[in-house]
């Protein structure tokens, strides 16, 4: 074994005839300039009379998770990543990637530019360049299709979804699976399968995809363009995957270097790139040093759809779940849906039937609310009443260690005045999931006036664990999420009365890039729950322009898709639009005098998105945020905030003073009574842009 050589991030060494070039940029060898000058150098130093095979491989766990993001912020620097995949087809001998954990991006690129592909049982291989609002740029699209025909290419591109080594392999996409587990003996069956390879050069570029039926795929990008709502990268992948099939492999990844780096500095990419690393930035810094508390045991307390959603996400996270819920009927209904739910998991491969058993087993349904008293952490769940929740947090008081954290999944009520009661107060906090609990990734961490930093950053430590998104609010009504979302809702309400209907409301915000527009919300959700809280505060209801509409809609016995009909008419859940909402609305109008006036998409989406601006600087007024970003995160994870779009923080950050200015004085004018204007000197917006 001859000496290694080191160049920059990237080793050299010869095993006898096999050259081995591994990539060392820790911690996940991602792709950066002394990286690709390593490679090339490496390639360069390479003896092709007296080594039969090289070996491309990472140190560490990866081979290379794939680009740094953040040299997208920049004009592209040589080499290129495209200059290594050429100059790795170009080797004139054999190049085996050794492909281990994520293999993402331009890792597969490179993997994909050699000549076998050996890879780890545990590996993860894809190309999630949509994610960040870019598409491969190094022919990945133009190699993947002729390693694993097109339809399979489209769906991975243009998804950005990745597969695993065992689905890999069943497309062709590795050569071979290793036997071995330990790193060493994964090293050495490696170099066993390079000295023993006799297929020479297999460039991907020398060979035509297989042929496919072009309706076909042509239909199955359509279906994966719309899926994506409006990413524009979505859309340039599918057209140039389908170039594989089209032109020469010269002409096809020509173009796909021209559409990559018409991409890479566009506002959708700006926007994906700025979310990547808000939500990788410590949402909390206490001011002390403190640790977490170790967690162990998890009381939840009501088995409804939230409460069994947080036992099943508890579950997921390995933890033991005490599930108690008094109404035994309830508590059968809760562990009914825990257990429907891990059955699906089940069978859409996601759990196997041994991990499904051993989260059973950690469960603990009871009726006894003293279970309490083991626990590490109680989450409450019960029905959305104040008088409900303090009498439950007192019996607690009584049960629990003195030590034991005590947490609310309210989404609106004062966690003060419902543990106003409590001793210890600095234990106490709010958890506020999002339905469904076990599938929503947002979580909202409620400082109470009392909670203190160890309490945050546990609770920090648990929304990891359980894989959410977590943001710290303090405690004011509606926190940040709900705050927000009901001023988009009352806009959108505004809009309704003031001319625009409920389905091209909905239209123009599906158009924007939400999944569903308000009034779809409105009835999937129900229209009763809003109707209600829309009552309770009746009284403070002359203090602020109020639409009347909702509640006819209610009176009507239109309560959402649960009767039938609401905001639009379900027949066996297909949505219709109906005339008699449209009647009920007119009426409305004509009794309050009001003309109807034409709104354009254009009209529809500025509204709405200037009132999450507006609430968004009304929030960072009052510190209800942590920092800024936290209500893009919110909006992004809770919401269906299109990622591509950034969030209104992104938004307005981007804008000029003087236009946001304007902007902010437009809307509460046509918003009307009570309506209060945000700060727009609360942000830091672009220096580039402000203008006085």
């Amino acid at each position: 074994m001859a000496e290694p050589k080191r160049y920059g991030q990237v080793h050299f060494r010869r095993e006898g005839e096999i050259a081995v070039i591994t990539i060392d940029n820790p911690p996940v060898n991602s792709s950066t300039d002394a990286v690709r000058k390593g490679i090339l150098s490496a390639l360069a130093s390479i003896d092709a009379e007296q080594v039969h095979a090289v070996v491309l491989t990472g140190a560490g766990r990866h081979l290379m998770a794939g680009a740094d993001l953040r040299e997208l912020e920049n004009q592209p620097t040589e080499p290129t990543l495209p200059q290594v995949t050429a100059a790795l087809e170009a080797c004139p001998v054999p190049v085996i990637a050794a492909i281990k954990g994520h293999t993402l991006g331009g890792g597969l690129e490179l993997a994909l530019a050699c000549d076998a592909r050996l890879a780890t049982t545990d590996a993860v291989l894809g190309m999630p360049e949509v994610s960040v609002g870019i598409i491969p740029g190094a022919g990945g699209t133009q190699r993947l299709p002729r390693a694993v025909g097109l339809s399979a290419a489209i769906d991975m591109i243009v998804t950005g979804k990745p597969i695993n080594a065992s689905r890999a392999l069943d497309l062709g996409l590795v050569d071979q699976l290793l036997a071995s587990t330990d790193a060493d003996a994964q090293y050495a069956e490696i170099l066993a399968f390079a000295r023993d390879y006799q297929a020479g050069k297999q460039p991907l570029s020398a060979q035509t995809p297989d042929p496919s039926d072009s309706a076909a795929l042509e239909e199955q990008a359509q279906q994966l363009v719309t899926r994506a709502r409006g990413l524009p990268a979505a859309t340039v992948a599918a057209e140039v995957v389908l170039n594989a099939a089209r032109l020469s492999f010269t002409d096809g990844v020509a173009q796909e270097r021209a559409q990559f780096l018409a991409l890479r500095g566009s506002e959708p990419a700006q926007a994906l790139r700025y979310l990547f690393f808000t939500e990788r930035a410590k949402p909390f810094v206490p001011q002390q040093p403190v640790q977490p508390r170790a967690l162990e045991r998890i009381a939840v307390i009501g088995a409804g759809t939230m409460g069994s959603g947080i036992a099943l996400c508890a579950l997921n996270a390995g933890y033991h779940v005490d599930l108690i819920e008094l109404n035994s009927a309830a508590l059968d209904a809760g562990i009914h849906r825990i257990m429907s739910e891990l059955e699906g998991d089940v069978s859409r491969q996601r759990l196997s039937a041994e991990q499904r058993e051993a989260h059973l087993a950690r469960l603990a349904p009871s009726e006894d609310i003293q279970v309490a008293a083991h626990a590490d952490l109680v989450i409450e769940a019960i029905i959305e009443d104040l008088s409900a929740k303090q009498s439950l947090f007192n019996t607690l008081a009584g049960i629990v260690r003195k030590d034991t954290l005590l947490a609310t999944n309210t989404s609106y009520l004062d966690i003060d005045v419902i543990t106003a009661d409590i001793p210890y107060p600095e234990r106490v906090l709010g958890l506020h999931f999002f339905s469904p609990a076990h599938r929503m990734s947002l979580l909202e961490i409620v400082r109470g006036a009392s909670t203190h930093d160890e309490v945050l950053c546990t609770a920090m430590a648990f929304a990891s664990r359980l894989k959410k998104k977590a943001i710290i609010v303090a405690n004011a009504w509606g926190f940040v999420g709900n705050r927000l979302y009901a001023a988009y809702r009352r806009q959108c309400e505004f809009m309704l009365e003031e001319g625009a209907s409920p389905e091209k409301i909905d239209t123009a915000i599906e158009a924007y890039g939400f999944a569903m527009g308000p009034f779809k919300v409105a009835d999937m959700s129900g229209l009763d729950i809003a109707w209600k809280m829309r009552q309770q505060t009746a009284d403070s209801r002359h203090l602020r322009r109020y639409v009347g509409i909702p509640d006819l809609i209610c009176e009507a016995g239109r309560l959402g898709r649960k009767t039938g009909k609401g905001y639009y008419r379900y027949d066996k859940s297909q949505l219709q639009s109906d005339p008699d909402v449209a009647e009920i609305i007119a009426v409305y109008r004509a009794d309050k005098g009001i003309v109807p006036k034409t709104f354009s998409v254009e009209d529809i989406q500025q509204r709405a998105v200037l009132a999450l601006i507006n609430e968004a600087l009304l929030l960072l007024g009052e510190g209800v945020c942590q920092r800024p970003e936290d209500i893009d995160i919110a909006l992004a994870h809770g919401y269906g905030f299109p990622r591509w779009r950034g969030g209104p923080i992104f938004i307005a950050r981007r804008m000029q003073l003087n236009q946001l200015n304007a902007a902010l004085d437009r809307f509460v004018a046509v918003s009307g009574k009570g309506q209060e204007r945000g700060d727009a000197t609360l942000i830091a917006l672009d220096a580039n842009r402000i203008q006085q």
